[in-house]
């Protein structure tokens, strides 16, 4: 059996999406068939710690969103072919797809964003996510959906059968992300960052209006303006569209002192920087999963997120939620939990029993199990 795995949009393990696929590769046993890896020249070495006998096939010389579309639709079926693959998987099935395939296709749609996000932008490629993408999604062996939100949009979207698609979660690497002693110290510090605690922390890419930023900041001031505790507002993570916005936004709070754009954060650098915060708040208004409340849970640390999307479903009743549009109701949970120690030190023994729910060794297991059903039709 022979495996082709896509690393094309995985940005070297460096995204989200890479992350996951990092963590599979991982697990993949030696007797698990043979797998190969194809995409950009660059990745080649990306890979190599977590898939050292995994033979890499670069391909798509040409580097760019549009080149790769292309050679997904008219170049991949057949180097497919050439390869002689039983089955290829996509783990960013959600951003990128071939139209036909002389094999089984399984991928994994992490979210729907980029079909609301280019259809609401009128970007050039907005007919190819309107149109073409949800027919791809359509004529695949199989979906992997990382929630049962994603699962829905899928049917409900791109009206694929609900028999096509199978529920997978993500995983979290509690050896990576666990609590952390307080040493007494009131900075911490992770080189060349220094962060001087209390402060309360976001972890996500700097988009407006999506991951609603502005509504946080909103609800900062409130919460400072009721309180007048010390906290500052870490809002970690890469510029993207609408950046501006939110930095204007910042700018012009009477706390901006307080808050803080460390920019994006080194991902070995990233549990330290979660079990040093008094609390994570997650305003999202759009998440496929939610790896942020996994990820500051497994540290110890209490989550207030939006009860939006996939986040109810990934924290269940261990978080407090929030109107993700009300920075007031915002501010409340924010409030709480700097307020009320009994409520504090509930959320967070809740969200640290919630993690053992998640594991990448059942994420890998089940996935390599749809993948090779699919390989043996």
């Amino acid at each position: 059996m022979k495996i082709g795995i896509d690393t094309f949009t995985c940005e070297g393990g460096k995204s989200a999406v890479g992350a996951y696929l990092l963590q599979l590769l991982k697990r993949i046993p030696p007797s698990g068939g043979l797998y190969e890896l194809f995409g950009w020249e660059f990745d080649r070495f990306a890979y190599k710690e977590a898939a050292p006998r995994f033979e890499f096939i670069s391909q798509c010389s040409i580097n760019g969103r549009l080149a790769n579309f292309s050679w997904h639709l008219f170049q991949y079926p057949k180097f497919a072919k050439k390869r002689a693959y039983n089955a290829c998987f996509f783990p960013a099935a959600h951003k990128r797809l071939p139209n036909n395939s002389p094999c089984p296709t399984i991928g994994t749609v992490h979210d729907m964003a980029a079909y609301w996000g280019i259809r609401e932008k009128k970007e050039p490629f907005g007919s190819i996510i309107r149109f073409v993408f949800p027919n791809i999604l359509r004529q695949m062996e199989k979906i992997i959906a990382v929630s049962n939100f994603v699962k829905q949009e899928l049917i409900d979207i791109a009206k694929v059968k609900e028999s096509r698609i199978e529920v997978v979660p993500d995983g979290i690497d509690t050896t990576v992300f666990y609590p952390r002693p307080k040493n007494g110290d009131s900075v911490v510090l992770i080189q060349p960052f220094s962060f001087r605690q209390p402060y309360i922390l976001y972890t996500s890419r700097i988009q407006y209006p999506i991951k609603n930023h502005i509504k946080l900041i909103e609800a900062f001031d409130i919460f400072k303006a009721r309180t007048h505790y010390p906290h500052k507002l870490i809002l970690a993570g890469g510029d993207s569209y609408g950046a501006e916005k939110v930095r204007a936004s910042a700018a012009s709070s009477a706390y901006k002192t307080d808050i803080f754009f460390p920019g994006h954060f080194p991902s070995k650098n990233l549990p330290e920087l979660y079990a040093g915060a008094d609390m994570v708040v997650i305003p999202s208004r759009y998440e496929g999963f939610g790896m942020g409340v996994l990820e500051a849970m497994a540290s110890g640390v209490p989550v207030a997120c939006a009860r939006a999307a996939s986040l109810p479903e990934t924290a269940e009743h261990a978080a407090l939620y929030f109107d993700p549009n009300d920075a007031e109701d915002m501010a409340d949970r924010i409030t709480t939990l700097a307020t009320n120690h009994d409520v504090y030190h509930n959320c967070r023994s809740l969200g640290l029993e919630r993690v053992k729910s998640y594991s990448w060794e059942q994420c890998t297991n089940r996935t390599l199990d749809i993948i090779q059903a699919a390989a043996e039709k």
